[in-house]
């Protein structure tokens, strides 16, 4: 199967469109519709519907595969070129939007004074793309965060030859606004929190598919889908009543703190009690590592 032809196969999918689909990828529209045909003819099924554009049901098997066969192949591009090196003087970092963010701006701090003419790069995204650029060779290192159970490792997709560590743990946190029943208490357990309505913002808040999971019900209903990386929007929602969330105590915009805490006087944060979870961060690079990400490495793990 020619990588190309499925590079294009899912670019289609993703603009729902032949010939928007030639402009990102810089072909003519003839040709996006050769690669789709030549793909078809490879696999000998029809992978889509022309109009409207969509994909068959073979063509929504393939695009399961399709994102993880094309990361991998970008991983390995990116491994066999950091064999050759690059200069010692560039660093490029990434973060999910709750990944101890202070820890990472005093390690980059440390670097600063010990070489000044570093030249850095810092991008911010949701997880799952911080991931696939640091196995794309994108980011020289990164950094990733999630809810998960003490000790346990983040669930993470397919990560290929990345090298993980984590570097912290921290508390967990229910957001409600301040005038919810159960505002006042001290902890809170998950399972009493089944029936309530909830924000699904699987960026800066555990997501819900998780939740269940710890909780073993399928209950943890959504209210409202949050896509965004913002946690001042988060916030604005909870208090808003459009439903709860679990985020990490170093999130709150009080700053960290112990037990019940309000926030922002609109957002109260209780701590949960049971399932016992926790917000771990983890540290992700490539198996060859620049002088200068070696050296944030160390800064990190001194912290």
């Amino acid at each position: 199967m020619d990588p190309h032809l499925l590079r294009t196969f899912v670019a289609v999918i993703r603009c729902a469109s032949f010939s928007a689909a030639a402009r990102e990828l810089g072909y003519t529209q003839s040709a996006v519709s050769q690669h789709v045909a030549a793909l078809e003819s490879d696999l000998g099924v029809a992978l889509l519907h022309r109009r409207p554009v969509g994909p068959t049901e073979a063509g929504e098997r393939l695009l399961e595969h399709a994102a993880p066969i094309l990361l991998r192949l970008d991983a390995a591009r990116a491994d066999v070129a950091a064999v050759a090196g690059e200069p010692p003087g560039r660093l490029t970092v990434g973060a999910s939007p709750l990944a101890v963010p202070h820890r990472l701006a005093g390690a980059l701090a440390r670097m600063r004074r010990t070489t000044p003419n570093l030249d850095l790069t810092l991008r911010v995204a949701g997880r799952q793309a911080i991931v696939a650029a640091v196995m794309a060779g994108e980011l020289h290192l990164a950094l990733v965060d999630g809810v998960t159970a003490p000790s346990d490792p983040l669930h993470l997709s397919d990560l290929g030859a990345l090298t993980t560590m984590g570097i912290a743990e921290g508390p967990v946190m229910v957001l409600l606004p301040a005038g919810h029943p159960l505002a006042t208490r001290s902890a809170l357990r998950l399972h009493d929190l089944v029936d309530a309505r909830w924000i699904d913002a699987p960026d800066v808040a555990a997501p819900l598919a998780y939740l269940r999971a710890a909780v073993g019900s399928d209950g943890l209903r959504v209210s409202l889908d949050y896509a965004g990386t913002d946690t001042a929007s988060l916030f604005a929602l909870v208090a808003s009543g459009h439903g709860l969330a679990v985020v990490p105590e170093t999130a709150l915009l009080a700053g960290p703190g112990t037990g019940h805490c309000v926030v922002a006087g609109s957002v109260v944060a209780v701590p949960v009690a049971l399932p016992r979870l926790v917000h771990r961060t983890e540290l992700l690079h490539g198996r060859h590592i620049a002088p200068a990400a070696t050296a944030l490495v160390k800064a990190l793990g001194s912290m």
